[in-house]
């Protein structure tokens, strides 16, 4: 890649993470939702189509409907940015501002810190049980604490690193193209009766798409924090998550914060014991709160690296004309 490429990729990033902290989600009308309704009549188009008692249909069906419901919109998104010499800018920089999530994760984990601080532990369940899948009703506040902090690191690579991935390697296209993904993974990829089969796809996509991000992540937040705590637990405790990519990203982020998460949890009405995150201190308000940081810190890191790139490649290019 040139170093005129990586520069003017280093100048869209950050255009597309200062309309995310500026703007946030959009409030109105978001692309998302209508992407989900899109997404649905896929679904039951895909499902009315291969109705045969076959055992690999519904898998057949949920290839087809992951192919219908994302790659029109990647293919659009490409189209638009050849359409105009200059089109590139307004696509790349709006699609990866629609692809980010990094002021939502923010206000969504503020709003349970801030209960949390306070003594409101009916008012901080409530706001977690926003975020995660796990049932809230019974959490004390180190339960509270807990839920929160594992939904921040592990959203920090969904809601942030995964997009600017994505958008190095692909630009705007990119992003889109890993958002609607890690969006169809939200809606299908259960292990449930309606969807163990049909959303085999959508989950096994989302693994491959994230498989380098998720790494990425991990070492960021090696990086930002306890960085031998971290690859430390990386080390020993990911292998033991279902999630190939959520183990490596919640096992380093829990190490470099120097809380300990993990363990029992209820899901569905059933307790389920995962293995050990990290190590040291029982979490709380203030996990929250580091674990925002982290995320920050790591998004602003990955652009100064994406621009010393682009310098240092602007560098060695003269040094080599030289």
């Amino acid at each position: 890649m040139s170093s005129s490429l990586l520069l003017v990729l280093a100048l869209k990033m950050a255009a597309g993470l200062l309309a995310d902290r500026v703007f946030g989600e959009v409030r109105r009308f978001h692309p998302l939702v209508g992407f989900g309704r899109w997404a649905g009549w896929v679904e039951r188009g895909c499902r009315r189509l291969f109705s045969a008692s076959d055992a690999n249909t519904p898998r057949l069906a949920g290839v087809l409907a992951w192919a219908l419901a994302v790659l029109p919109w990647v293919a659009a998104a490409l189209w638009l940015r050849g359409a105009h010499p200059q089109a590139h800018w307004l696509v790349d920089v709006g699609l990866l501002y629609l692809a980010l999530g990094g002021r939502s994760l923010a206000e969504h984990a503020q709003a349970i810190a801030a209960p949390l601080a306070a003594g409101d532990l009916d008012g901080a369940r409530e706001r977690v049980g926003w975020i995660v899948s796990r049932d809230t009703s019974a959490l004390g506040a180190e339960g509270v604490a807990k839920a929160a902090t594992e939904s921040v690191l592990e959203n920090g690579n969904d809601a942030v690193f995964g997009a600017l991935f994505w958008f190095l390697v692909a630009g705007g296209a990119g992003a889109l193209l890993f958002r609607l993904a890690n969006t169809l993974d939200a809606m299908w990829g259960y292990r449930t009766p309606r969807y163990l089969r049909f959303g085999w796809a959508a989950a096994r996509i989302d693994d491959v798409l994230n498989f380098l991000p998720a790494r990425l992540t991990a070492l960021t937040y090696a990086v930002l924090g306890h960085t031998r705590r971290a690859l430390a637990c990386w080390r020993r405790q990911a292998p033991g998550w279902d999630s190939p990519n959520a183990g490596p990203v919640m096992a380093a982020g829990a190490g470099a914060l120097g809380v300990r998460l993990g363990g029992a949890a209820i899901y569905h009405g059933r307790e389920e014991v995962r293995p050990p995150l990290g190590e040291g201190r029982a979490p709380d308000v203030a996990s929250i709160r580091r674990a925002l940081v982290l995320v920050r810190h790591g998004a602003w890191l990955w652009l100064a690296t994406t621009f010393a790139a682009a310098g240092g490649i602007t560098m060695l290019a003269g040094a080599g004309g030289a």
